[in-house]
């Protein structure tokens, strides 16, 4: 089930490698559109962590079992994120996040079918709404 607000507690956690090495960390988000948007539709934004900025080129999607890099996205029109279904961010950072609270901000624009092409839905704390969260990483 998913959480209301736009960055879900649920799924907050640091990722590791094959050798158990903890190689950053992850944070879902849900879609705040009441359809669901093809992935080519998707402008990602940055993710800010306890005031530190990661650009929106360096954080990996994940859709389904499938990993996409912001490239991948512009390029994919046959996959679409649905209304349910919460995308997964991978963030890269040698030792990942602390134990502990962590505010998260999370930005990303989409185009919609029904306007013109130079015009984004921005979803961010200036149009509809706050998209900041503190969320506790538990080991």
């Amino acid at each position: 089930m998913l959480e209301k607000e736009l960055v879900q507690a649920r799924g907050f956690k640091n990722t590791t490698s094959e050798d158990g090495t903890i190689t950053g960390f992850q944070v879902r988000v849900r879609l705040l559109y009441y359809r669901g948007i093809w992935l080519s539709q998707l402008r990602p934004g940055d993710v800010t962590v306890d005031g530190t900025k990661y650009s929106a080129d360096t954080i990996k999607w994940k859709f389904g079992n499938k990993l996409y890099t912001v490239g991948e996205l512009s390029q994919t029109g046959d996959v679409m994120w649905n209304l349910l279904e919460p995308a997964t961010l991978f963030i890269k950072q040698d030792g990942g996040l602390k134990v502990g609270y962590h505010n998260i901000k999370v930005d990303y624009r989409f185009s919609s079918s029904y306007m013109p092409p130079v015009i984004d839905t921005l979803i961010s704390e200036t149009t509809t709404g706050d998209h900041k969260r503190k969320v506790l990483l538990v080991e």
